[in-house]
């Protein structure tokens, strides 16, 4: 394993801490009654689909942690193990997405659907990148990273608006300057070293693409 990234397992332990954060109000403070909406955007009940998202999406990050601590401890049986158990796991995950998408279209604000439609596109696109360079290492540890910020996004957006109280277009566009300095980040972390450098690149401009499709339809 690349040195650089020896420490990308603990790294993604930053995820579930923000993740708790970003969610707590709307999901993990409800336990165990889940009284109240799952989302301010569609005031919708929590159903048994919201908690097979947050549970399939918990696997994922958890997947995320595990595989880059196995490579790093040279538990690689285990790890090709958990790759294949993903491809069960993940288009259920992509499948979770589908009734949020649902609620939020029938809300008075289906524009923020684009959210979770996007993030899907995401997920599929640079997992998909992932598994086809699941030999070239490099190549498909920098995609499955990238799979991570699909997750990143949300959890920060809300964390600024449920939180912080900024304003949705505000708390928006603070995510996409955040993703943006990691991906920058990374990039020259990686073009220093004289590591490939191209998947991080590939990931900024689909984030771009994102961004800017969301302001044309908006």
């Amino acid at each position: 394993m690349e040195k650089a990234y020896k420490n990308t397992g603990y790294f993604m332990l930053i995820l579930v801490l923000l993740s708790i954060i970003g969610f707590y109000k709307t999901y993990f403070g409800q336990i165990p009654d889940f009284n109240e909406s799952f989302t301010a955007i569609s005031h919708s009940g929590i159903t048994i689909f919201h908690h097979l998202h947050v549970v399939l999406a918990s696997l994922w990050v958890l997947f995320l942690i595990c595989q880059p601590l196995l490579i790093r401890h040279g538990k690689f049986k285990i790890h090709k193990t958990i790759g294949k158990i993903s491809y069960v796991i993940f288009p259920l995950l992509i499948l979770s997405f589908i009734p949020l998408i649902l609620s939020i279209l029938k809300s008075d604000f289906p524009g923020r659907s684009y959210g979770p439609i996007s993030n899907s596109i995401l997920l599929v696109l640079f997992y998909s990148l992932a598994v086809y360079n699941r030999k070239r290492t490099p190549k498909h540890m920098r995609y499955m990273i990238g799979t991570a910020f699909a997750f990143l996004g949300p959890t920060l957006g809300r964390i600024g608006n449920l939180i912080l109280g900024l304003q949705p277009k505000i708390a928006d566009g603070s995510v996409y300057v955040i993703v943006y300095l990691i991906l920058i980040g990374l990039i020259f972390l990686d073009r220093k070293q004289g590591k490939n450098y191209k998947p991080y690149v590939v990931i900024l401009v689909v984030w771009v693409i994102r961004q800017t499709v969301l302001y044309i339809i908006t």
